[in-house]
């Protein structure tokens, strides 16, 4: 399938599945025409990239499930290095939580003052 049917069908953007491409998070093959071709599996790795990005991973994180992103991640089996990234990135988001309550709790005082 070609780019703009893959966006569609995974409602991502035909420029995100080129930055997913380059990231090596996907794989088109290039017709003699020069488009690129994705195979039917890729529809559910972008779905699952996006997934994951949507929790809070980055790309690099993300290249760490690169082995489970073909299948259905929420019945997958949890792997250290999926364990420790995710850990990881959890941490990250709970700094950044932190620190926006903190932002908001001084502009709510403030406007109370």
């Amino acid at each position: 399938m070609r780019i703009g049917e893959l966006a569609r069908r995974t409602g991502s953007t035909p420029r995100a599945l080129r930055h997913y491409e380059q990231h090596g998070l996907i794989e088109a093959h290039r017709s003699a025409n020069g488009y690129r071709s994705y195979p039917e599996a890729t529809v559910t790795r972008v779905r699952n990239i996006r997934h994951l990005l949507v929790a809070g991973l980055t790309l690099d994180d993300v290249r760490a499930f690169l082995p489970c992103l073909d299948g259905d991640l929420t019945s997958a089996a949890p792997a250290p290095e999926g364990i420790r990234v995710g850990l990881a990135r959890l941490a990250v988001l709970d700094a950044r939580i932190a620190a926006q309550t903190a932002v908001r709790d001084r502009l709510a005082a403030a406007l109370r003052a």
